[in-house]
């Protein structure tokens, strides 16, 4: 089974691709749904964002509140270090479960989609690192559309790792500025690549 870990930056359109990847045939895990649930009420990462940032991420219903957290990691370095410390490894270690899941299940291909992965610095645990890629207005401007804040965009943008170095670690890029079509035909040409 080819392993394949996804990334790119915010709203370059990796979730697209994982869609068609998930459509071609290939087990599909999003690793930003693994983080949300750990920061449900009651979740480890509800646990590591109170005991670090108190009650300042706390909303009026008394939960986690992402927004409030992004609001501190995306402008404090540090801050966003600690927290990654502690819901990386338990990210990593839900992907092994989904790995052996997906293994026993017969797949193919086995695809992690993970917008900080190279930050993470887990590409090893991968056969092939796929990295998707836009320009950065066309992603403030995707997700202005989504109802996203365009400043709260840059400040995520400028939080992750930049393109240019991404491209040195990653084994494949997909160029996302045309049709979807396009992006489809890319995606289905790089499945049969790896499956041939």
């Amino acid at each position: 089974m080819l392993r394949v870990g996804l990334t790119g930056g915010l709203a370059s359109g990796k979730s697209t691709v994982a869609e068609i990847l998930r459509g071609l045939g290939a087990a599909v895990l999003d690793a930003d749904e693994i983080v949300r649930a750990l920061y449900r009420e009651g979740g480890a990462g509800a646990a590591a964002a109170r005991e670090l940032f108190g009650d300042t991420v706390l909303g009026l219903d008394g939960r986690i509140d992402r927004t409030r957290i992004a609001a501190i990691v995306f402008a404090d370095p540090a801050a966003r270090h600690a927290l990654e410390a502690r819901i990386h490894p338990l990210v990593r270690a839900e992907r092994g479960r989904f790995f052996g899941e997906a293994e026993k299940g017969g797949a193919r291909v086995a695809v992690v989609e993970a917008s900080q992965l190279f930050e993470s610095g887990t590409e090893s645990d991968y056969d092939r690192v796929v990295l998707v890629v836009a320009p950065e207005e066309e992603r403030v401007r995707r997700w202005g559309a989504g109802g996203g804040d365009p400043e709260d965009a840059r400040r995520r943008i400028a939080a992750q790792i930049r393109d240019e170095a991404a491209r040195e670690r990653a084994d494949d890029v997909i160029f996302n500025r045309g049709s979807l079509e396009e992006l489809r035909r890319k995606v289905t040409e790089l499945y049969w690549h790896w499956t041939a």
